[in-house]
């Protein structure tokens, strides 16, 4: 799709990679509705972008919200992409993970954006060209110790975007599902970063998830997961489980480790 002249709403906005994404939509002559929870980060994001941005606090989990953007976006003539960027993580063992640790990550990585989505599809429906797009992971399509709920919520997303895809494939409304690997932001927790140096894990940076989605979205694509060897570990592991079950098996004493220092902090 054509992303200049293109109006966006994304959520996650005020995030390390929502920012990136921000700029890079700018960049290419979007104007973008930015949600995020912080008015003083959002405040900020303003400042350095200026009008090409249109500012609004809210928080998806809450249902009118949800309703207060649906008003806001019917008011924004063009409009046609939505962005999920919004989401959380939390690294632990997930028998050590407390009621609301798990239902929180579900709630914002998950169920807040499929409301979300279903409440703006009427609106993106009107548009001549229009795109859903997912914030997915790697961990969507691999599961791997200590991001269990984590990944819950991303094999969700990712079946969520292969159904939703298909529902809509006599519209002219697009669904992307875009899986960066581990990418170097705020929400990667001390435990993590050293997890992935100790485990020698590749990691991107949050403009190269940004110059990705771009051209994604340029082109028309589906589905991206980003990285090698991850995209090999992927098709294994739809293939043979067994074989990346047992090559992550040698790991989970390192996974471990780091996760019993979050238990101890």
């Amino acid at each position: 799709m054509r992303l200049r002249g293109s109006v966006v709403l994304l959520t996650g906005a005020t995030g390390g990679m929502g920012q990136c994404i921000l700029g890079s939509l700018i960049s290419a002559g979007a104007e973008v509705v930015v949600v995020g929870r912080d008015e003083a980060v959002l405040a900020r994001v303003v400042a350095h972008h200026g009008s090409s941005v249109v500012p609004v606090r809210a928080d998806i989990r809450n249902k009118i919200d949800r309703e207060h953007l649906v008003q806001i976006m019917k008011e924004r003539a063009g409009f046609n992409l939505l962005i999920n960027a919004a989401g959380i993580n939390d690294f632990d063992m997930f028998e050590h993970q407390s009621d609301a640790q798990v239902s929180d990550m579900v709630d914002i990585n998950l169920t807040s954006t499929l409301l979300l989505t279903r409440s703006m599809l009427p609106l993106l429906k009107r548009a001549p060209e229009a795109s859903v797009v997912m914030i997915g992971s790697t961990f969507g399509a691999i599961g791997y110790p200590g991001f269990a709920t984590y990944c819950a919520t991303k094999f969700a997303l990712r079946g969520f975007s292969e159904a939703l895809r298909r529902e809509l494939a006599d519209t002219q409304v697009g669904v992307l599902y875009l899986a960066p690997r581990a990418t170097r932001t705020a929400m990667n927790s001390k435990a993590i970063e050293q997890m992935n140096q100790a485990l020698k894990v590749k990691t991107d940076a949050p403009e190269e998830v940004a110059r990705r989605l771009m051209l994604a979205l340029e082109q028309g694509l589906s589905e991206v997961h980003l990285g090698f060897p991850e995209r090999l570990f992927i098709r294994i592991n739809g293939l043979l489980p067994n074989l990346v079950g047992r090559s992550i098996h040698k790991q989970l004493s390192v996974i471990r480790r780091f996760a019993t220092q979050v238990e101890e902090s």
